[in-house]
């Protein structure tokens, strides 16, 4: 949770800002609104009102900036290079956030309405990275919508048992939508949806986010490739995450695939609550500490054996805990090792400040 600045904070930016206007001789005027399209490093792609796009600087005073920004900033003649240079970022209405080992929480894309969680046949569908997605989405507080794409690879018996298979995300009030980008099957119906809202197309690599993409600009702007033959596995073809126009108010922006996405910045009760059917069975177990794992008395294992709670959905709740309860176990360890080193070098150190008889 991002903590509120006071007024003597806010008010010592405003007057850094102005004073660093006032260095590069910037008239308040000069200022002007834009829209990240793609960042690359120090730089980034900046579209002013008229959809043209700047090569600009990002200004180092900016400390987070992703696609989908809304940005101050302002033409710089004197560059060869650039165009221009980033000065602020807006206050975002919306962030998706992937965990990241070295750099924490990490920005993959801001103001976005939906997230389309992407899965495909091959790589084969995987309910477990979709419910880390709906986890997420629900943390963000930010609508999902799920993507099965590739549907062309399946006989008509086949998607039947397949549709009934996910039916219950359905039950669970999540839309869901099956797409090919060959036959163009399901196009039109998600083209629908998602016309005048601003989605982020997100999901394992290799499940068809770019060939999608282009199916439903109705063009082939975005590179694609196929899954790799010696590990099965989708390759990376989308490097950066990247804004495009959709129609004359939709944003559809192509963001790089993931392997699997992690949750270990949630608590668990994040991920208890992530899950919609479990919220009214939330207090009502034997103990008030209940994890839903293994515990006597627990009301969702119970729902489980009921057929209340799907048990596909369950299964991946307990892999989503066990996998983070391991990282946990790893953590401590790495910590006390660390800190076990640490006492030793100090002592070590103080022994030899130790002056000879």
């Amino acid at each position: 949770m991002t903590k509120k600045l006071s007024r003597q904070q806010e008010n010592r930016i405003i007057t850094n800002k102005r004073k660093t206007l006032e260095q590069f001789d910037i008239e308040p005027g000069a200022l002007k609104k834009g829209i990240v399209i793609c960042r690359y490093g120090s730089q980034a792609d900046i579209e002013d009102d008229d959809r043209k796009v700047h090569r600009c600087t990002i200004r180092r005073t900016v400390s987070s900036l992703v696609s989908g920004d809304e940005v101050l900033w302002f033409e710089d003649q004197g560059s060869y290079e650039n165009n221009g240079i980033v000065e602020a970022v807006l206050d975002r209405r919306s962030e998706l956030l992937r965990p990241d080992f070295y750099d924490g929480l990490k920005p993959v894309a801001a103001n976005i309405d939906c997230v389309a969680v992407v899965a495909s046949i091959i790589p084969e569908l995987s309910t477990n990275i979709i419910d880390r997605y709906l986890i997420s989405c629900h943390h963000a507080q930010i609508t999902p919508l799920i993507v099965i794409n590739k549907i062309d690879m399946l006989d008509t018996e086949e998607q039947n048992r397949l549709k009934k298979r996910l039916n219950f995300y359905c039950d669970l009030g999540y839309e869901i939508f099956y797409t090919s980008t060959k036959t163009k099957s399901g196009i039109d119906e998600l083209k629908n949806r998602i016309s005048s809202s601003s989605i982020i197309l997100a999901g394992q690599s290799g499940v068809g986010k770019s060939s999608l993409l282009n199916a439903l600009m109705e063009n082939d702007m975005a590179a694609t490739c196929s899954i790799s033959e010696n590990s099965g596995l989708g390759q990376h073809t989308t490097t950066c995450t990247r804004l495009f126009h959709f129609g004359e108010k939709g944003i559809i922006l192509d963001s790089p695939g993931v392997r699997e996405l992690g949750l270990w910045h949630l608590t668990p009760d994040y991920i208890i609550r992530g899950y919609r059917e479990f919220i009214p069975y939330i207090g009502t177990c034997k103990y008030k500490d209940c994890q839903h794992l293994s515990e006597a008395g627990c009301s969702i294992r119970q729902a489980v054996q009921e057929g209340k709670i799907n048990r596909e959905r369950y299964d991946n709740y307990t892999q989503i805990r066990a996998t983070l309860d391991l990282l946990e176990r790893k953590n401590k360890t790495r910590r006390a090792n660390t800190d076990r080193n640490k006492n030793y070098s100090t002592k070590n150190k103080k022994r030899k400040e130790v002056p000879l008889p």
